[in-house]
């Protein structure tokens, strides 16, 4: 009995007992229960188990008062069911509040049975008594297909319970970590659940999901761990060869060293270099990585290829080959030069490759040209700060670890690296950290405290101030959806600051935020200003917030405005707006509504960006468009004129980022001018159908000597040509816009091709007619002269046609959006109007030379009078053609390049679409061969004294 003066407290605790590892071994494959404080491997096997126990404590306090505290550590020897010896782990007694029982100092010791015993403890004035309760069976299985698991595989981890779990949780414990790690639903883990089980799934599998997976659950009263090891071999990709191969002057470099190295996580692998006669190898451990060093001390006589194979027991080795190249007397050679990376003599033709310096990863390569020139040099250099960030960012992303934890500790630790950013390939890596971690904020709902948001937008500043032209610009060109990535990951970001802390505003020189919590009842109109340049302002009316109302929860609206951003988006223009070119403000607006854990978008805004110059555009980012790469689009906005102001008004009926475009110019969509155009064209095609059946008629009268025939056959050329242009610009409306339809592109590309080559067989006549004034006596070839005139007119424009959609296709600047012609803001447009600028300046120097040449008297000592008819013709011709074609282009040009009104326009659609018109007119009828052939054929042999005959013959063949 207890004295009924003294204090007594029963305690009832679940204490973890640990077997030895004697009794705990078992096969690979087999699942382990344990409990307590942490998992105990057998390497080989992955076997172990734990066992738990429910420990009875009555304490009697006779002769001292209630403790303020007591509490020590106690280890106790016990028994298993099976008599084999079992270690307490620890006991912690407690009150059920805060203070501990057990005063520091002090130990004691229980004995347990396989049934109910007793055990005492004599010290310090009290006494210990009671008893140990063994668990039942453990109740679940866990099972694995196999231990070792391939890369590319999917592990399968499956959870048998024969009773009801609760606070079930799967860990990794991956190879060097110093803690396990919780694993959740992600990009790679999924979890399935059913009556009695429960399977963890990993895709893609690598060596980094190598380690022990820990299935930690409760049931029966009793907390459970089951434990499987899992091995995942490396991969050949991941063992690197420093240098891959190496160029060794034996002179000067009598030994050399090579390198293997592996990620440092993997220890079980061992390495065997061959050949290694004079050779030392050895292994040191870098940041990240374990390298195998071969240090080969005397130089092989002759070319020699070292191999680096690296084995662990059970898996396939991996081989990594070195060629090494000896430098003999007289082969060309790059010298030896010393920056950031000592390089080396090196052999004419080779790569030279080196670890990159400081504390980046990566690798550095300089060719060194034939002639003994080193080359560029190409770094893939990151800093190894913001690669390990961007890995954990993937990791968790793929379902490793908390995110309510860890993306504000890898947010904090970015902000920290963001003075690392010295290279295209650290801004590529800090914006797909950033990236990844919006990823995992949307898809998880994560929400964000004030400090990690502070942190978003404290780097977002510090990379939009980075220099465009060292860093943003060589990042676009590898990585051209760097800007886009950056603004969809700050704007996912920005909206996902916790209710908690709100209002919060925050303003730096490149970032400005906004966000309120507004209640059920929340006022008429939301509005939002911010001190830029120039001033901008955007407010929400009252009807368009109404509709949130009814859920009855707080409304968050977050306000986000970006400077510079702009410039680091891609020229990329929606349907309507891809025919300009535009200037930005320098501003970025992005606003987002979120209540009940929603993001709502179809909400009307209305945004003032200040005063502004030109033509504006109220546009916004869709970063769907061009195939995910992004694009401003004007679909859902309008301009809305300012009543008492001159400052830009925009209305959008949708939220997202948005900003203004100023056009020099607006391009006119008139209908007038689309009509004008089509007849006009059709008026054309018409035109070049009768100089085609006028050629048909008198083509044996009017080349009848060799410079005629020449010359009408250059501007039959040049008429089927402009015919099947005309035809097919006609018909490409009627297409599918867009690179991904087949017919568009043939159009675009035809188009291209035969505008081209009628300017060719232009510059075919401008030749033709060049020789004839310089070379009076010389005679010409006709044979070798058409197959000229055929290659110029047909082969230049088709390699200038196919190089253009080779080189602008693959990245999506050939086409025009919403049309199938070039495009102009990618550069495509400008190898048709390049050549037919510099054809139209060359024309005009041949027919400055025949004015000047005709004036002269000698040149009636030259041709017969026929020649000399004929070259006359052709100088009609071009004095006609050219200035025809050149007005028309260079008002072309002037539409697209600088503001002008709407008459240029005009006048460009009537010229351009009536260039068959005047080549029937200037280039065939005008001319006095095709005239009295014309006369021959349908006027008899009385050839008519005057045009007014002509035009009298004309009447009677047609009556």
């Amino acid at each position: 009995m207890v004295c009924s003066a003294a204090p007594v407290l029963l305690l009832a605790m679940t204490l973890a007992l640990v077997e030895p590892p004697a009794a705990r071994a078992s096969q690979p494959g087999q699942s382990q229960a344990r409990g307590g404080s942490g998992p105990q491997l057998d390497p080989e096997s992955g076997a172990g188990e734990l066992l738990l126990i429910s420990v009875h404590v009555q304490l009697d306090f006779p002769d001292v008062p209630w403790p303020a505290a007591l509490s020590q550590p106690l280890t106790v020897p016990a028994a298993s069911v099976s008599s084999a010896p079992v270690t307490l782990a620890g006991l912690n007694l407690t009150t059920g509040g805060e203070e501990p029982l057990l005063t520091p100092g002090l130990s004691m010791a229980l004995s347990c049975s396989g049934g109910r015993g007793s055990s005492g403890l004599q010290g310090h004035k009290f006494l210990l008594r009671g008893s140990c309760l063994l668990p039942p069976a453990v109740p679940a299985t866990l099972s694995l297909d196999s231990w070792l698991q391939m890369p590319g595989d999917t592990l399968n981890l499956t959870l048998l319970t024969n009773q009801e779990t609760t606070n079930l949780n799967w860990f990794l414990w991956p190879t060097g970590s110093p803690s396990p790690i919780l694993l959740r639903a992600g990009t790679c883990v999924s979890l399935t659940s059913s009556r009695g089980r429960t399977v963890l799934s990993i895709v893609n599998i690598s060596h980094r999901w190598a380690g022990e997976y820990i299935c930690h659950f409760e049931a029966q009263g009793f907390r459970w761990e089951l434990h499987q090891v899992v091995r995942v071999p490396l991969q050949a990709t991941d063992v690197t060869g420093l240098p891959d191969q190496l160029s060794v002057s034996c002179d000067t470099s009598p030994g050399f060293q090579l390198s293997c190295c592996i990620p440092s996580a993997h220890l079980g692998y061992t390495a065997s270099w061959s050949p290694r006669e004079g050779s030392q190898a050895s292994v040191f451990n870098a940041l990240d990585s374990q390298c195998f060093t071969l240090a080969v001390e005397h130089c092989p006589a002759a070319n020699t290829t070292y191999a680096c194979e690296l084995q662990s027991p059970g898996l396939s080795p991996l081989r990594v080959a070195v060629s090494v190249t000896i430098i003999r007397d007289g082969d060309t050679t790059c010298p030896e030069d010393s920056s950031t990376v000592t390089w080396n003599v090196t052999k004419a033709g080779h790569v030279v490759q080196a670890q990159c310096p400081g504390n980046r990863t990566g690798t550095v390569k300089r060719p060194c040209g034939p002639d003994g020139v080193w080359g560029p040099i190409h770094s893939s250099c990151t800093d190894s700060g913001l690669l390990a960030l961007l890995l954990r960012a993937q990791l968790l992303q793929a379902g490793q670890g908390w995110p309510e934890e860890e993306v504000s500790q890898i947010l904090a630790q970015l902000q920290e690296q963001v003075v690392a950013v010295t290279s295209p390939s650290d801004l590529l890596a800090l914006v797909g950290t950033m990236t990844v971690l919006a990823k995992v904020v949307a898809d998880t709902i994560t929400q964000l405290n004030c400090s990690a948001l502070e942190a978003v937008l404290k780097i977002t500043d510090k990379v939009l101030g980075m220099n465009s032209s060292s860093l943003w610009t060589p990042a676009q060109r590898q990585m051209p959806s760097v800007g886009s990535s950056l603004l969809l990951a700050v704007e996912t970001l920005a909206r996902s600051l916790c209710p908690q802390d709100q209002p919060f505003s925050f303003v730096l020189p490149n970032v400005q935020l906004q966000s309120q919590l507004l209640e059920p009842t929340f006022p008429a109109n939301y509005r939002a200003s911010f001190p830029t340049q120039p001033p901008l302002r955007a407010w929400i009316p009252r009807h368009s917030l109404a509709p949130l109302r009814y859920n009855g929860t707080n409304v968050s609206i977050t306000s986000l405005v970006l400077q510079k951003l702009d410039h680091l988006l891609p020229s990329n223009y929606g349907q309507g707006l891809g025919g300009s070119l535009y200037a930005t403000p320098g501003l970025v607006l992005a606003i987002y509504i979120m209540a009940g854990g929603q993001v709502f978008k179809q909400v009307e805004v209305t945004m003032d960006f200040g005063d502004t110059d030109g033509s504006p555009h109220c546009v916004f980012w869709d970063h769907d468009l061009f195939q995910g790469k992004g694009g401003w689009s004007d679909a859902g906005c309008q301009v809305q004129a300012a009543s008492a102001s001159p400052t830009t008004q925009c209305i959008c009926r949708h939220l997202t980022a948005f900003s203004i475009l100023m056009s020099g110019h607006t391009v006119p969509n008139h209908p007038t001018l689309e009509l004008l155009s089509q007849v006009g064209l059709g008026a054309s095609i018409l035109a070049l159908l009768m100089c085609l059946g006028v050629y048909r008629l008198v083509w044996r009268f009017v080349v009848q000597n060799k410079v005629a025939y020449l010359r009408h056959s250059a501007l039959l050329n040049m008429v089927l040509c402009l015919l099947a242009a005309n035809t097919c610009f006609l018909g490409a409306p009627l297409l599918p816009p867009g690179p991904r339809s087949p017919l568009c592109l043939a159009a675009a590309f035809l188009c291209h091709f035969l505008y081209l080559a009628t300017f060719f067989w232009m510059l075919a006549q401008a030749l033709l007619l060049a020789h004839q004034l310089l070379f009076v006596f010389h005679q010409l070839s006709k044979l070798r002269v058409l197959s000229l005139m055929v290659l110029l007119g047909y082969l230049c424009p088709m390699g200038l046609a196919g190089i253009t959609l080779g080189l602008y296709l693959p990245r999506g600047q050939y086409l025009r959006e919403g049309a199938c012609w070039l495009d102009k803001k990618g550069g495509a447009l400008y190898t048709f109007v390049g050549p037919v600028l510099a054809i139209v300046g060359v024309n005009g120097l041949v027919l400055t030379m025949a004015v000047l040449k005709l004036l002269r008297p000698s040149l009636s000592e030259g041709p017969q009078v026929e020649k000399r008819q004929a070259l006359l013709g052709v100088i009609k011709a071009l004095l006609v053609l050219t200035p025809i074609f050149s007005l028309t282009w260079g008002l072309g040009l002037a539409t697209l390049l600088q503001e002008v009104s709407l008459v240029p326009h005009y006048l460009f659609t009537v010229l351009n679409a009536s260039q068959g018109v005047f080549i029937l007119l200037f280039g065939c009828l005008m001319d006095k061969k095709v005239q009295e052939a014309l006369r021959k054929r349908f006027c008899g042999s009385q050839p008519p004294r005057s045009t007014n005959s002509l035009v009298s013959c004309w009447l009677q063949v047609s009556l």
